[in-house]
């Protein structure tokens, strides 16, 4: 359809570019296109979606490409287009306002606003002819515009009572502060097994089909083993990720995660890959290879780190955002073989690399093989009378035949632009490797993010979402500085660089001005200046990525003890006190909370270490898994630092312990804190 061309050709976003050259008359959300509509009096469409979207593009090449329906959408409505990760903020305001209306969501969003940006109808894919009892898209056009110009004044009041439901349910499950924002060990166990009534104990996971990582979820279970000891959380914690590794959801051959599983098994995934699935896998599977030492993990953090950095770095070390699902039209057509081309490929050794993989002449999907593991290699080999390492050698072998061969086939679309909070969860992730790996890479590659991040995405007057093209475009979101804010506290944590946690404070202090609601301690997710959203939302739940709001309760509560800030330890504690409730009810949506709430609980431990050697014990500590921990390091005294003030003994390195204001006696060496500790 490039005989036309709409409004979106100017913009960066990879999504928008995809409309660019739809009949549609599409408009980027802005001014031109909201003043245009108060001027004409006409109905806004939003359509919302991204680029790895698989029913976005379907309703493209059906609806949207239709020269008729583009003729009558242009006739009658002001079309704009939204790329849902460039503005989260207007795709979670009309996120909610669909699944009010209709009882639930997903991409395409396609919502209806009055002149005024107010919600007043809206669905997601509608098709071009009625199937099943969905309208098609004709029909939805129809009918809004009649409603419109017939039913104006019902419709004014229904975008309005829509509009004041979705202020008001935005409060749910925001309490009054109670006990200081205390959780006890009991509401901890209550909480546990709340979420264990979501657990799969067969498969892993929480929930049903369609089975998402649950990360946050993951990473609370590994909490709640560590401080009590519950084989079921282990248990339920490596289960997951054995079965997701093993999975189809995780390709067996380049790396990497894809974004969900469509069955229980985890065989057959939605086969887009994210940049913020793998920063938030990496980081729980760091977690478990701290706690278990199991080489598995630290082979998947490997591999995964291999598919980011080949497949989603630019050459200025930022991270793009994802790939997508579909190439040359079929949803995972890149990824999955048939029996014939493994065995021509392979030769004598298809045998045993088909047999490991689950792959068959019928295949396992559509007459296709998506490879997985119904055997890991320590159970498999023994069958076969083989050794283990042995079998590592001939599948690894294998796996690159068919790597080079797949390196052929059309590649899956790029979304190439940067957003900051998702390269933030990866410089999280980059830091957690290194602290579990000890992987010097991962190290110097959190480091020449973060260098980019801060160099590309400020301008003087805060922080900016989205980067492509040397431009850096809509101000950040508090996800954003979350996200940043406890990336710069990890690297610190590795690098013992202080600096880090001067730029974390800074970014902490712009957050509470210009994004903290008074009232309750908690965060809008846009800026007090942005004016073009219909009502300002603070978001607690998870979703994909954590609520900005739990991280930015963690972040302020590891700010307070390092900056010895009270106010922002009294607003972390206010935080979690309005949340408190509904955490302990419904861990599962807030699994972010959940993991930083029993950290509070059970204490937090200040750690020092200051000296000569303090690089090396450092790097010792960090390999063992101590989620409740505030760390700093220094080869001399650092007056700016509590923590560090006056710690600095000539030829000696101490370790230094602090709990609940009582320090212990200095140590030198690992064991002996770990002792301190109790073991832990």
């Amino acid at each position: 359809m490039d005989n036309y061309s709409n409004h979106l050709i100017h913009e960066t976003s990879p999504y928008l570019l995809q409309h660019a050259h739809n009949p549609v008359d599409w408009y980027p959300w802005g001014e031109t296109a909201l003043q245009k509509a108060l001027q004409e009096d006409k109905p806004i469409l939003v359509s919302i979606g991204y680029s790895a979207c698989h029913w976005c593009h379907v309703m493209e090449k059906e609806s949207f490409e239709d020269e008729e329906i583009a003729a009558f959408m242009n006739d009658h409505f002001v079309n704009i287009k939204i790329d849902r990760e460039e503005r989260p903020d207007l795709d979670h305001i009309y996120m909610n306002a669909v699944q009010t209306m209709t009882g639930s969501g997903g991409w395409p969003l396609n919502v209806f606003l009055t002149p005024g940006k107010k919600p007043f109808y809206g669905g997601t894919y509608f098709p071009p002819s009625p199937v099943a009892g969905r309208p098609s898209w004709e029909q939805i056009l129809v009918g809004v515009m009649k409603a419109f110009k017939e039913k104006r004044a019902e419709i004014n009041n229904q975008a309005e009572d829509l509009t004041q439901h979705l202020l008001q349910s935005n409060s749910f499950g925001i309490s009054p502060v109670s006990n200081g924002g205390k959780i006890s060990h009991k509401d901890i166990d209550t909480m546990f097994e709340n979420l264990m009534t979501n657990a799969d104990t067969e498969w892993g996971g929480f929930g049903r089909a369609p089975k998402f990582p649950q990360t946050f979820s993951i990473a609370f279970c590994l909490r709640y083993y560590y401080y009590y000891k519950n084989e079921t959380a282990l248990r339920q914690a490596l289960l997951s990720l054995d079965k997701m590794i093993y999975g189809g959801i995780y390709d067996q051959l380049g790396g990497g995660f894809a974004r969900y599983s469509t069955d229980t098994e985890w065989l057959v995934p939605h086969f887009e890959k994210m940049l913020y699935d793998n920063a938030l896998l990496i980081a729980v599977l760091c977690d478990a290879y701290q706690l278990t030492k199991h080489s598995l993990y630290k082979d998947i953090i490997d591999q995964t780190f291999g598919f980011v950095k080949r497949e989603l770095m630019s050459k200025e070390w930022g991270f793009f955002s994802a790939l997508d699902a579909d190439s040359e039209g079929e949803e995972g057509k890149y990824y999955v073989w048939n029996k014939q081309e493994v065995n021509d490929l392979l030769g004598d050794a298809a045998a045993l690399f088909c047999e490991y993989y689950d792959i068959t002449e019928k295949g396992n999907w559509e007459g296709r093989n998506i490879l997985n593991i119904p055997k890991p290699s320590e159970a498999f080999a023994p069958d076969k009378q083989i050794n283990q390492a042995e079998l590592s050698n001939i599948l690894s072998g294998c796996g690159s035949v068919l790597l080079r061969e797949r390196n052929k086939r059309t590649r899956p679309g790029l979304d190439d632009k940067i957003l900051l909070g998702w390269n933030a969860l990866m410089n999280t992730a980059c830091s957690k490797a290194y602290a579990a790996t000890g992987n010097t890479a991962c190290k110097e590659l959190a480091i020449k993010n973060l260098e980019f991040l801060l160099a590309k995405f400020s301008n003087g007057n805060g922080l900016r979402h989205t980067y492509k093209n040397g431009k850096s475009e809509v101000p950040a979101f508090i996800d954003d500085y979350a996200y940043l804010i406890q990336a710069l506290i990890h690297l610190q944590e590795i690098t013992g660089n202080q600096d880090y946690l001067r730029k974390a404070e800074e970014y902490a202090q712009y957050a509470v001005k210009h994004f903290m609601d008074v009232e309750t301690g908690l965060f809008f997710y846009t800026h007090s200046n942005q004016e073009d959203v219909v009502i300002r939302i603070k978001e607690i739940y998870d979703g994909a990525t954590a609520s900005g709001n739990a991280i930015m309760a963690w972040n302020l509560q590891y700010l307070s003890l390092v900056f010895n800030n009270s106010q922002w330890k009294e607003i972390a504690d206010k935080m979690t006190g309005a949340v408190a409730d509904i955490v302990v009810k419904y861990p599962v949506s807030f699994g972010a909370w959940a993991g930083s709430i029993t950290d509070s609980c059970n204490s937090i431990n200040e750690i020092a270490i200051v000296g000569e050697q303090a690089e090396a014990l450092k790097d010792c500590l960090l390999s063992y898994y101590m989620p409740n921990k505030v760390m700093q390091t220094s080869v001399n005294d650092d007056v700016a630092f509590p923590l560090l003030y006056k710690r600095w003994v000539e030829n000696k390195t101490y370790i230094y312990l602090c709990r609940n204001y009582n320090c212990l006696r200095p140590v030198e060496h690992i064991e002996d804190l770990i002792s301190q500790l109790g073991g832990k």
